[in-house]
């Protein structure tokens, strides 16, 4: 089926009281699982890439959006659940805006050094042109705290509700993600939202909300969240860490045969690890947005 508007998932999911996951993608096998597993429960999905990675300017090789773009675009079009495409977090308005034009359904701009003023005035300017092309828009107001080193940073600022409603209004974007307690690149561990500073959010801001950071959200926390109006939650650091598990599993396998691990598809295939690593990945959060069977009930099939 061809990719579902962004709009249309997220009312849906506001009227049924659930959040769409966004599980990140970063090769085909990962895309695979992350399809494999919304089918698999009947869930409508947000698929796509982390737009700061492909953009970096210290990548060893130059990557070809267009090439991510088709892919994203392929896998959805493909897939029996409804999902849409989301060109994730960048800084270079340039290939956002490049994303929109590519066949991304929903770009998201980002960038946490810049000063509000400016961050205002671009994110305005991408959605213009994104709007154009029917191409929904996602920014953050406040900033997340990272994890990365393994400790807990505490750079992270939680959203000013009273800001996040003039950036709204000003931009005109369609998603508005929230810093209330949620950490970029937690590697163990899990902690409580702010729900009482989302509530607070919420009373000014009529957007569906987005939390990154949903590997390290404790449970009971995130279902309260989305109550209050999450409408989608990103994935990514849990399921690269279990990829890799996989993977380093995998190539523990003596086998001669260079094709018996790459490309065959049997037993011993590191890319089928890595698939299945990725599918069971997302299997272990997907209930917990309450989008399990709402694939079923929004398409009427």
């Amino acid at each position: 089926m061809p990719l579902e508007p962004i709009g249309k998932l997220m009312a849906a999911a506001r009227a049924g009281g659930y959040a769409l996951g966004y599980f990140e993608s970063w090769n085909l096998e990962s895309l695979q699982g992350a399809v494999d597993a919304a089918e698999a429960t009947r869930s409508p999905v947000i698929l796509g890439f982390n737009g700061e990675f492909l953009s970096g300017p210290d990548r060893r090789a130059k990557e070809r959006l267009a090439w991510y773009a088709a892919l994203g675009r392929a896998a959805a079009e493909s897939a029996a659940v409804p999902c849409g495409l989301i060109f994730n977090e960048c800084p270079n308005d340039e290939w956002v805006c490049a994303a929109a034009t590519a066949g991304f359904n929903l770009v998201m701009p980002a960038d946490a050094a810049a000063p509000y003023e400016d961050y205002e005035r671009r994110v305005a300017a991408i959605a213009a042109h994104a709007h154009g092309l029917g191409v929904a828009v996602e920014a953050e107001i406040g900033r997340l705290p990272c994890g990365a080193s393994g400790e807990i940073e505490e750079n992270g600022t939680l959203t000013d509700p009273e800001l996040a409603a003039r950036f709204v209004t000003a931009t005109g974007v369609d998603l508005l993600a929230v810093s209330v307690g949620n950490v970029h690149i937690r590697l163990s561990g899990e902690q409580a939202l702010n729900l009482d500073r989302l509530a607070e959010i919420r009373r000014r801001v009529a957007l569906p909300f987005v939390l990154h950071g949903g590997t390290g959200i404790a449970t009971g926390s995130l279902r309260e969240a989305i109550k209050l109006g999450v409408a989608k939650v990103n994935y990514g650091t849990y399921l690269k860490q279990r990829y890799l598990r996989a993977l380093r599993a995998a190539l523990r396998d003596e086998t001669a045969n260079p094709h018996e691990l790459l490309g065959i598809g049997g037993e011993h295939d590191v890319m089928v690890a890595g698939r299945l690593a990725m599918r069971d990945a997302v299997l272990e959060r997907i209930e917990t947005l309450g989008c399990c069977g709402k694939a079923r009930s929004h398409h009427g099939t």
